[in-house]
């Protein structure tokens, strides 16, 4: 690990980053260049004594999570990204796989829709960012580990994922999960992840398994979806997926589908996060 190195890069990057590109408001008497150490904590989810320590160079050796986080909130390029990897002691994360992180750039869109749930996924539904209307909307999934990480997996093997969507699209909805499953095996054949991923789904949900067996491609890149929120009701949402060009993330952006939609999400955004649902997939 290289502390005055890591120390530096990370103070210069802070210092380098403009409030309004991560929505924070950018007033006259801010002194300050860049983001305040505090605004660092708040955007990555640490204390601010840690962010203090990681910058004088008096830090343990952060965890791999840890500079994630601080990535996603310091707008790093893939470059930079594997530069704070090295100079923390730690391998950077694969290009695939599940350790990747939110592309830099997908990651700035998230702060520019700014009431517009969105978020960052990677081909196989791992829920890299989101930005707080997305959580707002349906939960913070980018602690997830394990195979609950996966979109598909939740749909299929938790029974809780169904009463927090219309009933009504549960079916249409999980034929479109397998089949852009399917899409993602073609382009990632022999990748021992999503064949993992598969059989274990297979192994863990019938309904998978026959729809599996249907052999249905197809990407999703345009749906609809109705959540049953917990604490406004029904919102319906225009889904639009943009992906990356390898393929390898998708920015998805929900858009209210209708003026009732617009007035509960609205609703949602002044109630702020006191609760939410934990396991809508998107």
């Amino acid at each position: 690990m290289q502390r005055e190195q890591l120390a530096d890069f990370l103070r210069r990057r802070r210092e380098a980053i403009r409030p309004a590109e991560v929505g924070i408001p950018d007033g006259p008497r801010r002194r300050t260049a860049g983001l305040r150490r505090e605004e660092v904590a708040m955007l990555a989810g640490m204390s601010v004594d840690y962010v203090v320590r990681l910058e004088q160079g008096r830090s343990s050796q952060p965890s791999t999570q840890l500079l994630g986080a601080l990535a996603r909130a310091l707008r790093l390029t893939d470059d930079e990204r594997n530069h704070l990897f090295h100079l923390a002691g730690h391998q950077p994360p694969p290009a695939e796989g599940t350790a990747r992180l939110a592309r830099a750039g997908l990651v700035r869109l998230l702060d520019l829709v700014g009431d517009t749930p969105a978020m960052v996924l990677s081909d196989l539904g791992e829920v890299l960012a989101q930005n707080r209307m997305s959580v707002l909307l349906s939960g913070d999934h980018t602690g997830l580990t394990g195979d609950r990480r996966y979109v598909a997996y939740r749909y299929f093997t938790d029974p809780t994922v169904r009463d927090l969507h219309d009933p009504g699209e549960w079916q249409r909805h999980a034929r479109q999960q397998v089949a852009d499953l399917r899409a993602v095996a073609g382009r990632r054949a022999g990748d021992p992840t999503v064949t993992g991923l598969i059989s274990r789904l297979r192994a863990a949900s019938e309904d998978f398994r026959r729809l599996w067996a249907e052999h249905e491609v197809a990407v999703r890149r345009a749906d609809r979806k109705t959540f049953i929120h917990p604490r406004v009701g029904r919102i319906t949402m225009d889904c639009e997926t943009l992906v990356t060009p390898d393929l390898g993330q998708q920015l998805l952006v929900l858009t209210p589908a209708d003026a009732e939609a617009r007035e509960r999400l609205e609703l949602l955004r002044v109630l702020g996060v006191e609760e939410f649902p934990t396991g809508v997939p998107h």
